[in-house]
Formats: C-alpha cells, sequence, structure tokens
C-alpha cells in the first residue's frame, strides 16, 4: 500500500516513516507539513492511505481532509494525534475518515492500515466494522432508532444525534431550542441510561447500531 505522511512535526513525520517502510507491503510515497500540503499531496500522489495529524500551525488536517474528502469519497484518511479529543473523534469520524489513532501506539500503526486496507475503520486500537451500504461520512441525514436507544426519551435521542453530528453542547443547545445546562444534563441522563463514559462512546453507538440494523 502507498501511504503520504502529513505532520508539521518532522522528526515524527521522518520517524513514522522510517517505521513503516520496513513493512513488506508498505511504501511511504511521500511527507507533508500543513494541510495544504496534504491536499497537494494527496491530488498528485494518490496514496492509498493518507496518515493526517489533526492540528498543523500551516493548516489543520481536519479542514484538509474535508477538503479531499469532497473531492474523493472513497479516500482513506487515518488521522494520527496526540489529541484523544471528543469532538476531534466525532468530526472524523463524521466526515467518514476510517481511522483515528494516537501517536504513542506506534506498534499498532501498520496492522491498523492493513484493516482500513480491508475495509474497515480503526478507532484508537479498536476497529469499527464498516458496512459497504453505509460508511461513515454517506449516510442519510437521520437513522433509524436502534432499540438500543430504547431507555431514552425522545428528547434524549435527538441530543444524541446531534453529538453524532459532532456539535459540541453550544450547538446542540441551539439546533434543539434549549440551554446549555439543559443539554448537559441530558447528555449525563444518557451516559447513565446506556452505561457508557463520554460523548464519544455515544457517537461510536450511533454509528455502529446503524450499520448493524
Amino acid at each position: 500500500m502507498k501511504v503520504l505522511i502529513v505532520d508539521d512535526d518532522t522528526f515524527v513525520a521522518q520517524s513514522l516513516a522510517t517505521i513503516l517502510s520496513v513493512e513488506p507491503d508498505v511504501e511511504v510515497v511521500g511527507l507533508g507539513a500543513s494541510g495544504p500540503e496534504a491536499v497537494e499531496g494527496y491530488r498528485r500522489l494518490r496514496p492509498d492511505v493518507l496518515l493526517l495529524d489533526v492540528q498543523m500551525p500551516g493548516g489543520d488536517g481536519l479542514g484538509a481532509a474535508e477538503t479531499i474528502l469532497n473531492e474523493d469519497r472513497e479516500a482513506r484518511i487515518v488521522f494520527l494525534t496526540t489529541f484523544a479529543d471528543d469532538e476531534y473523534i466525532v468530526r472524523a469520524l463524521r466526515m467518514g475518515a476510517r481511522g483515528y489513532l494516537m501517536k504513542q501506539d506506534v506498534a499498532r500503526i501498520a496492522p491498523a492500515l492493513r484493516s482500513v486496507m480491508a475495509g474497515v475503520c480503526v478507532l484508537e486500537g479498536d476497529v469499527l466494522e464498516r458496512s459497504a451500504a453505509m460508511g461513515l461520512g454517506r449516510r442519510p441525514d437521520r437513522l433509524p432508532r436502534s432499540p438500543v436507544f430504547s431507555p431514552l426519551t425522545e428528547r434524549e435521542y435527538q441530543v444524541v444525534e446531534a453529538v453524532a453530528q459532532g456539535l459540541d453542547n453550544a450547538e446542540v443547545a441551539d439546533r434543539l431550542f434549549m440551554s446549555a445546562g439543559t443539554v448537559r444534563n441530558h447528555v449525563s441522563s444518557i451516559l447513565a441510561k446506556l452505561g457508557l463514559r463520554n460523548r464519544t462512546q455515544v457517537a461510536v453507538l450511533y454509528y455502529r447500531s446503524a450499520q448493524s440494523g
């Protein structure tokens, strides 16, 4: 597989290239250091997988990924970052990224890329099954409500849908015409009823339930 690595830390990018180049099935075809370089490099090199940092001073990776995916919905983009931020992860899932990995887990990168090439999505070491009928970035505006969400009220489920679309509490409040405090209360109730720990798990459960339904 051909891999393009984009990270504003030159040492990290070169180290990743060295580590991946020893894999018999990986060819590192280029390096970049900013969002614009990611877009240009993808257009020019057409890699099988783009390994992309999230935050870069020359243009962030999320914006670059959106540009690339708007041009090529089949692009395999895997975010590799030190930022395990819920909003970043949910936004990455929403746009159709194939993975979100932590830089600290270097040994998992090559196996994760192979999983992506096999058609699955990887999230911090966990594999999210990816159905042929519905990729994370290509879904209807509203998915059928899965029985897994039966403990929730209709209002709480509306909050789940908004969270899964990458909205923060203030944006959820604006969309659903409620206060930010009420949104926080709903999120706490959702987590308690579903036995989840954070917003990321809510979003992942939403997509997983749609794929299995």
